[in-house]
């Protein structure tokens, strides 16, 4: 009973971190997303689904975009899935964090859904601080709420997009991004992280100038490469 309590209460941390400024932004912008897709076409439930199963707010623009393309699905699963594989690296991270002696696997599994940027930038943080046996607790409470608050986000604001500027709408969108521009500066653990995230910013309008369709792809794909020749290069002048 006891330890039934001690979860409750670590759950409950969780919600309390989510209400926080970040999970504020992170909500302000599917509050854009779903005058987007009021906007796209879409039905209220395939809002709703999208929300609650892609999850990624990145990856639910690509999806609309795909389908407002006229992308065939093979094209639009392999749009989403490009789009998600800078999450990868972000599970890789936070699993160790959360695994316990006694963790199933399972649970971690099921943990990974609610991985994106806002959970993991706030998870990262405290972490450390949480007793390793009821991290996965407290991170369920995290990126539940995360994701069932904007789902009811998503569901009020698309019955009522009609109301709402699009230049509201895009302008909340756009917080997103600069918020996890912020957030992922602050809390880079090494310079090189910096470094990807200042090439990313300058070679992104370059490729989109020469590579357009790719642009992303090729400017975190050399943004990351030039990181790790920068940490690696670091790491001898280091040891020399």
């Amino acid at each position: 009973m006891l330890a039934q309590t001690g979860r409750g209460r670590w759950y409950l941390r969780g919600v309390q971190t989510a209400v926080s400024v970040p999970g504020l932004i992170l909500a302000s912008a599917f509050i854009g997303f779903a005058g987007l897709a009021k906007e796209s076409g879409l039905t209220l439930g395939q809002a709703v689904f999208m929300t609650g199963f892609v999850w990624a707010l990145p990856a639910k623009v690509v999806l609309i975009g795909a389908i407002l393309s006229g992308a065939s699905l093979p094209a639009a699963a392999l749009a989403v899935a490009l789009s998600s594989i800078r999450l990868t690296p972000m599970v890789v991270a936070l699993v160790p964090e959360l695994k316990g002696p006694r963790t199933p696997k399972w649970v971690l599994y099921f943990l990974s859904h609610f991985v994106a940027v806002t959970s993991w930038v706030l998870a990262m943080e405290r972490l450390s601080r949480i007793p390793r046996e009821m991290r996965t607790t407290y991170y369920a409470g995290l990126g539940s709420t995360l994701l069932l608050v904007n789902v009811a986000v998503v569901a009020c604001v698309f019955l009522l997009a009609e109301n709402m500027s699009p230049l509201v709408s895009a302008a909340l969108f756009l917080l997103t991004p600069m918020y996890f521009l912020t957030s992922l500066w602050g809390s880079a653990r090494e310079r090189a992280g910096h470094v990807a995230m200042v090439m990313g910013l300058v070679l992104g309008p370059v490729f989109h100038a020469l590579w357009p369709g790719f642009d992303l792809l090729a400017a975190g794909l050399c943004g990351g490469l030039g990181a790790y020749a920068y940490h690696r290069l670091s790491r001898r002048r280091a040891l020399s």
